[in-house]
């Protein structure tokens, strides 16, 4: 309710905070790494198990890549993976009782930066920088500001929309485990546990902790997708 729990400061740059959400993000690296290196070990010729797995994730990535970006971007895969497994992952630490990434704008507005500057990048580089910048005086002159103004609410939508519906997520979860521990102790506070967080809270993980984890993760690597092959066209 309060954010991310801030651990210590590295005095550099008037004080870097080293919060929870930077500690609970490395262990979601740390997850990605392994399940990659659990993926990858002992390939064969014929795939089989994991390794047919693997190789049928990375051919849906390719082709959804190709669908939303055009043909020629599959150089862009390993990039939509890491954020969308970054995404993902960032999301569902909260079932082992972690906080969820994803509800710390800093990691989300770190990413919807990390994709604003590919989209400049590569309009700049398959339009030219003449272009370009022509390309913000369109329909006319005018639209300056306007067009200037919807670029920099690119990573703006895309970052608060991601952490807005997690960190609901968090705030209603949080409130209702609270509610219903006070009526448990107020109904039946002989008990030593409070009854009636059993199960309920759980009915609402399935919503909040998986559903909503995967979509929000779905909708934020297809708006980087279309966004950058939109640049490129």
């Amino acid at each position: 309710m309060n954010g991310p729990q801030i651990y210590f400061e590295i005095p550099v740059l008037g004080g870097l905070p080293i919060t929870e959400s930077m500690r609970n993000q490395w262990f979601v690296m740390l997850l990605i790494l392994c399940l990659c290196v659990f993926l990858t070990r002992n390939l064969q010729k014929i795939p089989t198990g994991k390794q047919a797995l693997a190789e049928k994730a990375v051919v849906m990535l390719n082709g959804l890549v190709d669908n939303t970006m055009g043909e020629g971007c599959r150089h862009y895969a390993p990039f939509v993976a890491a954020i969308m497994l970054s995404s993902l992952f960032g999301s569902l630490v909260s079932v082992i009782g972690l906080r969820p990434t994803t509800a710390d704008l800093n990691t989300t507005l770190g990413w919807a930066l990390i994709v604003f500057f590919l989209i400049h990048y590569s309009n700049i580089r398959f339009h030219g920088l003449k272009a370009y910048l022509k390309g913000y005086l369109e329909p006319i002159f005018i639209m300056l500001p306007l067009n200037v103004l919807s670029e920099i609410a690119t990573p703006i939508s895309m970052s608060f929309r991601h952490f807005g519906n997690m960190a609901g997520g968090l705030v209603i979860t949080t409130l209702l485990m609270s509610g219903l521990a006070a009526f448990s102790n107020a109904i039946l506070g002989f008990l030593p546990v409070p009854l009636f967080q059993i199960g309920i809270p759980g009915v609402l993980s399935l919503y909040f902790d998986l559903f909503t984890a995967a979509m929000q993760a779905f909708i934020f690597s297809m708006l980087t997708m279309a966004y950058v092959g939109n640049a490129r066209s």
